[in-house]
């Protein structure tokens, strides 16, 4: 188990990891990979103080060497599930799963929306993975909504396993169930089918994890940065605007403060 586990890493995550680590807790940060993030692809950055200039990709190399010195360890994967559990958070992503004390959400600038039906049939036909999933419906109709880039390789795998697969790139989607899903429909096309994985980039923070408060489409931080789940912060673009690097560092910092204080008062 790790003292504490962050959930991405742009400025806000990779800053809450350097703090943490050089305050001796061991840290994991797990995110998709640092290439698909908007920061990675921006071509000139003018307004971080002391870096006039400098790229995107360049800064974000920089701060995840500076992150793993310090004694982070990097975890790639789309997370897909976060649990409160006795004495901590269970973090899953991909097939994996790792476990900490306290947990730092920084998400970024995160899809909120949810298709119609998706909430009310999370666990009865909607899932977030393939990979943890898809023996439930082999030889079975599956949906998979392909809006990340890994997609693709999650519906070839369920295809290996037996199931029948029918891939979808709208985000005009509703999945309709009474006790379990029974179809969706696509821009307007009913699908029949057993299954549906909504495969997106990021999943909405409430659905990430139960009982997260969101305000406005953004997750609600007291002014420690905890949520509304114990053990759990949030920084960075997640919290809100303005969306600018320099601020996703400070709250990164102050969110990892309130962590480590979390933590150390047992």
């Amino acid at each position: 188990m790790y003292d504490i586990i962050v959930i991405g890493s742009g400025p806000a995550g990779l800053s809450a990891a350097i703090t943490a680590a050089a305050r001796g807790k061991s840290v994991a940060v797990i995110s998709n990979s640092r290439t698909e993030s908007g920061l990675f692809k921006a071509p000139v950055i003018d307004n971080y103080p002391g870096f006039p200039g400098v790229s995107g990709a360049e800064l974000s190399g920089k701060l995840m060497v500076h992150a793993q010195g310090a004694g982070a360890r990097i975890l790639s994967g789309r997370v897909t599930s976060a649990l409160s559990v006795t004495g901590g958070i269970n973090v899953g992503y991909g097939s994996e799963f790792e476990s900490g004390r306290a947990l730092i959400l920084a998400l970024g600038i995160v899809q909120t929306h949810v298709f119609p039906g998706e909430a009310e049939l999370l666990g009865r036909g909607v899932s977030y993975c393939a990979t943890c999933d898809g023996m439930l419906y082999r030889g079975k109709k599956v949906v998979v909504v392909s809006l990340a880039p890994d997609a693709p390789e999650e519906a070839e795998y369920l295809r290996s396993i037996g199931c029948d697969v029918t891939e979808v790139t709208t985000t005009d989607v509703v999945i309709f169930g009474v006790d379990r899903v029974q179809s969706v429909t696509a821009d307007g096309v009913s699908i029949p089918c057993d299954g549906v994985f909504v495969l997106r980039r990021t999943v909405a923070p409430a659905t990430l994890l139960s009982g997260l408060e969101t305000a406005d489409g953004h997750i609600a931080v007291n002014d420690d940065f905890s949520t509304s789940v114990p053990g759990v912060f949030a920084a960075g673009d997640c919290v809100g605007p303005p969306y600018q690097i320099a601020k996703a560092v400070g709250e990164g910092q102050l969110a990892a403060f309130a962590a480590i204080a979390y933590i150390d008062r047992g």
